[in-house]
């Protein structure tokens, strides 16, 4: 059931129109006082964001000039909406909470516009839906790309096109109904309820580095990938294997001396004896060299024992 007639309908459209293109102007002119821009700057983001969206949609349809350039009051609407941006300083709070009902009602309106002028221009659901949803969120992108900022609609935030689309297809289907008037208390009521529980409890759609399937073949895969690999050998981070001084690479063998645990200067008493830069065992050591040379396994600390019978390595270079 219809309650509007095809007159009133029409006119409850542009009403709507022209309300989106106020509050959108509105937040353009917040975006732009965010940027510390000027006078000019506040009324150019306020025509795009405001009227963008419009202006796209009638030149997709190619159903006549766009009508933002045809009827009178929409570039003073715009111009008023960025105006009142520029003059009137709400509080961080106010703009916050202002932002995200003039948002959400902006998306409903839009969308309403968008699937109507749709239907009016001659053509089908489908279109309908995507110029709905163009209409709703085409200023907001053109606004961000001048910008030079990512879109909105791409995510990283709460649901913003998916709210667009929800609202063209409730629009969309009660018009197949016969119902138009209560597609446009729908669509309007659906985008403000979806728009502030998204901003509250942070709805919205996955992303490609978040989402995985989960499915039994999916862990069957994962549990077959990891079979018959051996594990790599996990090196200790404060371990550094270093070369003495004057020793060629290649040169006999590794000094184990030379093996430096960083932020352990000193502590402990092992069976080591002497380090390559002092005493290891008894904590005295400069860097607290563990190990000796041409040494045995010692039995506590796991490390070398000095042979007694070897000459000691400063000897040798002596030699």
């Amino acid at each position: 059931m219809n309650l509007l007639t095809v007159d009133g309908l029409a006119a409850v459209t542009n009403v709507l129109d022209l309300a989106g293109v106020f509050a959108s102007a509105l937040l353009g002119g917040a975006v732009a006082r965010s940027m510390d821009f000027d006078l000019f700057g506040f009324l150019v983001v306020g025509f795009v964001s405001g009227l963008g969206g419009g202006m796209l949609r009638d030149v997709l349809l190619q159903n006549g000039p766009p009508v933002a350039l045809t009827d009178p009051l929409y570039v003073p609407v715009a111009v008023a909406g960025a105006l009142v941006a520029f003059f009137v300083s709400f509080s961080e709070r106010g703009w916050d909470r202002l932002f995200t009902f003039l948002d959400a009602a902006v998306i409903g309106f839009w969308a309403v516009v968008g699937v109507q002028r749709t239907f009016d221009a001659g053509l089908e659901w489908p279109a309908a839906i995507i110029m709905g949803t163009i209409t709703a969120v085409g200023g907001g992108v053109g606004r961000d790309l001048l910008l030079r900022r990512v879109p909105a609609v791409f995510g990283g935030n709460a649901l913003y096109a998916s709210v667009a689309v929800a609202a063209s297809v409730v629009m969309v289907g009660a018009s197949a109904l016969g119902s138009p008037t209560i597609g446009i208390i729908a669509a309007v009521v659906l985008s403000l309820l979806l728009r502030w529980g998204a901003v509250r409890w942070g709805w919205g759609l996955p992303n490609g580095r978040n989402w995985q399937p989960q499915s039994r073949l999916a862990s069957l895969l994962g549990r077959g990938r990891g079979r018959g690999r051996t594990p790599r050998p996990v090196r200790p981070v404060g371990a550094r294997v270093l070369r003495r001084p004057g020793q060629r690479a290649g040169a006999g063998g590794l000094h184990t001396g030379s093996i430096r645990i960083e932020g352990l200067r000193g502590e402990g008493r092992g069976d080591g004896g002497h380090g390559g830069d002092g005493h290891g065992g008894d904590g005295h050591g400069a860097e607290g060299y563990g190990a000796a040379a041409n040494g045995v396994a010692g039995p506590r600390t796991g490390g070398l024992r000095p042979d007694p019978d070897a000459p000691h390595p400063a000897e040798r270079h002596e030699d």
